[in-house]
């Protein structure tokens, strides 16, 4: 084998809490996130006549981080280098994901990056270890590696398989705008949280196979930081949910949000609805399955 391609998934959170904050200064989420299929693609290719690994992609990213910084370089740089292969790497991401939009893309194109690699050049690494890889880039990578619906724990490493969430349409509307994680993180006030997720509730609905209940119990604790920062957030919270949206949500830190559809009518007709009233924003339409 001299090539391989493999999708890059995005995720959503259908809940987000955070518990507490570590003296290390990550903190302490328990979330469940679930995968949809928005997908990049990435293609990694053998290259014979050079040591190095060459990188590109379709599209700039908004932060313009630098090739060596890139979590798809330097998930092929550790493999690399920790496995000594030889030969270079031709890498190519076409990217579909918005960036920097609480979708795990980069962390996404990472994990793609250690599986395809870990196949193209039969390193036998298992799911645990490649997780254990990732979880070094990224705290969202070992959700990447393994997908599907997660209760996901720790600073999200630690991750427990639910139910499958029932296939639901998602609606993705994201603004025009930048959101640093780090910075909402840093002001996210856990003394003065008031409501936290049912996540508890959440899991007995996937249980059920109860999509409804589940698009109720939809929460993340970031709103409280990103919203009153973006109030456009709150503005499409409620166009969604006029839209006939069964559940709404910010994912992530920002500042993508979505609603669910159990029916498809409803959503291609809100999707036609929010390209009109939001000509300047991502607006994509997709599912909560796993990719093809």
């Amino acid at each position: 084998m001299n090539q391989i391609t493999i999708k890059a998934p995005a995720k959503i959170n259908l809940t987000l809490d955070v518990t507490g904050r570590r003296d290390n200064g990550y903190h302490d989420l328990r979330m469940i996130m679930q995968t949809i299929d928005l997908c990049d693609t990435l293609t990694i290719s053998r290259a014979e006549h050079t040591d190095t690994i060459s990188f590109s992609m379709n599209k700039e990213l908004p932060d313009g981080c630098p090739t060596e910084k890139n979590l798809v370089y330097r998930a092929a740089t550790i493999l690399k280098e920790q496995y000594g292969l030889s030969g270079g790497m031709e890498i190519y991401l076409e990217k579909n994901i918005p960036a920097a939009a609480g979708l795990a893309g980069g962390s996404s194109d990472c994990a793609a990056t250690l599986s395809g690699i870990n196949t193209l050049y039969d390193l036998g690494l298992s799911t645990e270890e490649l997780c254990k890889i990732g979880v070094s880039l990224g705290a969202d990578v070992p959700f990447c590696i393994r997908k599907g619906t997660m209760l996901a724990e720790g600073i999200g490493e630690i991750l427990t398989p639910l139910t499958p969430l029932p296939p639901l349409w998602v609606l993705l509307v994201k603004p025009d705008i930048s959101v640093s994680t780090a910075y909402v993180y840093q002001h996210l006030n856990l003394q003065t949280l008031t409501e936290h997720p049912d996540t508890e509730a959440v899991i007995r609905a996937l249980d059920c196979h109860d999509a409804a209940a589940v698009a109720h119990g939809l929460s993340n604790v970031l709103e409280t930081v990103t919203i009153p920062e973006y109030p456009a957030l709150s503005q499409i919270k409620d166009f969604l949910a006029e839209q006939h949206a069964v559940g709404v949500l910010m994912s992530g830190s920002g500042p993508t949000t979505y609603g669910l559809y159990q029916d498809e009518i409803a959503a291609r007709m809100a999707l036609r609805n929010a390209r009109n009233a939001y000509p300047e924003y991502d607006i994509i339409l997709c599912q909560t399955k796993l990719p093809e």
